[in-house]
C-alpha cells in the first residue's frame, strides 16, 4: 500500500471521557492529572545506576519474550550515551556471514524492554542478512541511570545516536549503511533522531506513537487548556513532594484491568500481562514510570525537524484498526519525500509488536536492501 491508502481513524463506539483518561494515564503517563496517590519509590527492576557502567546486572540466560533463532549470533553488549549513562543491548548478528554488513538499530515500545517487540524485530532482521542492535533506554531495563524508569524525549532521542555510535564499532558493520526501526513510543524517538543524525540513512517507524503530542495534548488532541493547566500544576507541585521525600513516586501499576476499559487498553493488557509479551523488566508489565515523567514530554514537540529528515527515506507501517493510527497519518503528511505509509488491513496497534505473520518483514527488508545498498 502507499499514501493513497491513508483514511481517517474513528473508534466505535467514541471513547468516553473516562476511557480517555484512563488511556492518557496508562500510555501518557498523566496520573498526576487524575489525582491518583503516589506509590513509593522502588527499584523494583533491580538494575545499576549510571554509576555502575561496567556492573550492570545483565541476564545471561535467554529471557526473551520470542525463540531465540538458530540462524543468527547473538550476544550482550553495553556502551555509553553522551550523558554518560550506561545502555545494556542485544547485537544480533547473522550466522557465516561475512564482509561490512548493513546493520539496524531497533528501539520500543515506550516502556518496553529490548526482549519483547525490539528484540523480536532484531533478531528477525538479522536472519535476513542485517546487523541488528536491539536496546534498553535510559532508566529502563538492564540498562543504567537512577531514579528507575523515567523517560526524557532528549535523553532517549541521544540514546538512539549512541545505539549508532555502538553499531559503527563493530568490525562487522559498514558504518555508512545504518537504519533505525522505531517502535509504538519509540517511533516518534527514532524520527526525531534521524532527523538530527544525519549518519541514519532510513527509517521505519511501526505502529508509532509521537509521545510529545500525546503527553501533552491527549489522546486524540482532546485535552484541553483547563486540563493541561491542571496536569502541570499537580505535576509541578509533585516537585516539592519528591523533592522532600529524596525521591520519586510513581504512578500506579500499568495495564492492570479493573473493568471498563477501552479496548485498545485491553489489547495493551494481553500484551503486557500475559505469557504472550509479559516481561517483569518492562515498565509496562506491571511496573509504574514516575509521576513526573510527562514534564519534558509536555512542552517539547520532537516531530517539529521532521522535513529535515529528506532526502533519506521513511517508512510508516500502521495497522488499519488501531487507535494509534492518526499518529502515523499526521507525521506522514508533515514528512517531505521520500516517504511511505502502509496501513495493514485489519490490524491493531499491539498485532505490530509480535504477530510475525502481520508484522510485513519482507517489506522492511526489501526497504532497507534498497536504501541501504
Amino acid at each position: 500500500m502507499n499514501e493513497s491508502n491513508q483514511k481517517t481513524l474513528n473508534i466505535e463506539p467514541p471513547i468516553s471521557r473516562r476511557s480517555f483518561i484512563q488511556g492518557a494515564a496508562l500510555a501518557a503517563g498523566s496520573a498526576a492529572f487524575l489525582g491518583y496517590p503516589a506509590v513509593a519509590a522502588s527499584n523494583s527492576n533491580g538494575t545499576a545506576g549510571a554509576g555502575e557502567a561496567n556492573s550492570l546486572k545483565l541476564a545471561q540466560q535467554w529471557d526473551k519474550t520470542f525463540p531465540k533463532s538458530e540462524n543468527v549470533d547473538y550476544q550482550k553488549v553495553t556502551f555509553q550515551n553522551r550523558y554518560g549513562i550506561t545502555l545494556a543491548a542485544d547485537l544480533y548478528q547473522p550466522k557465516n556471514a561475512s564482509g561490512n554488513l548493513a546493520a539496524l538499530v531497533v528501539c520500543g515500545p515506550f516502556g518496553a524492554v529490548k526482549e519483547q517487540a525490539s528484540g523480536l524485530y532484531a533478531q528477525t532482521m538479522a536472519e535476513r542478512g542485517f546487523v541488528t542492535l536491539a536496546f534498553d533506554p535510559s532508566y529502563t531495563g538492564e540498562s543504567g541511570g537512577e531514579p528507575r524508569n523515567v523517560a526524557s524525549p532528549d535523553i532517549n532521542t541521544e540514546d538512539v545516536s549512541a545505539a549508532v555510535d555502538c553499531l559503527g564499532l563493530q568490525p562487522s558493520v559498514d558504518r555508512e549503511r545504518i537504519g533505525l526501526i522505531g517502535i509504538c513510543g519509540w517511533g516518534g524517538m527514532a524520527l526525531n533522531a534521524v532527523a538530527v543524525d544525519k549518519r541514519i540513512k532510513a527509517v521505519a517507524a511501526s505502529t508509532m506513537y509521537d509521545m510529545t503530542r500525546l503527553m501533552s495534548k491527549g489522546y486524540n488532541d482532546g485535552m484541553t487548556l483547563e486540563q493541561r493547566t491542571q496536569t502541570l500544576k499537580q505535576l509541578s507541585r509533585q516537585r516539592w513532594e519528591d523533592a522532600a521525600n529524596g525521591s520519586p513516586a510513581y504512578q500506579p501499576p500499568y495495564n492492570e484491568l479493573h473493568g471498563g476499559e477501552a479496548q485498545f487498553l485491553v489489547d495493551y493488557h494481553d500484551y503486557y500481562m500475559t505469557p504472550r509479551g509479559y516481561h517483569p523488566r518492562a515498565v509496562n508489565s506491571g511496573n509504574a514510570w514516575t509521576i513526573t515523567t510527562p514534564l519534558s514530554f509536555m512542552n517539547m514537540p520532537i516531530l517539529t525537524y521532521i522535513k529535515e529528515i529528506s532526502p533519506r527515506p521513511i517508512f510508516f507501517v500502521h495497522g488499519e484498526n488501531a487507535h494509534s493510527l492518526y499518529f502515523s497519518e499526521t507525521a506522514y503528511a508533515a514528512a517531505a519525500q521520500p516517504k511511505e505509509l502502509m496501513i495493514i488491513p485489519g490490524a491493531v496497534h499491539t498485532d505490530l509488536y509480535d504477530r510475525v505473520d502481520v508484522i510485513p518483514f519482507d517489506k522492511l527488508t526489501t526497504f532497507f536492501r534498497t536504501n541501504l545498498a
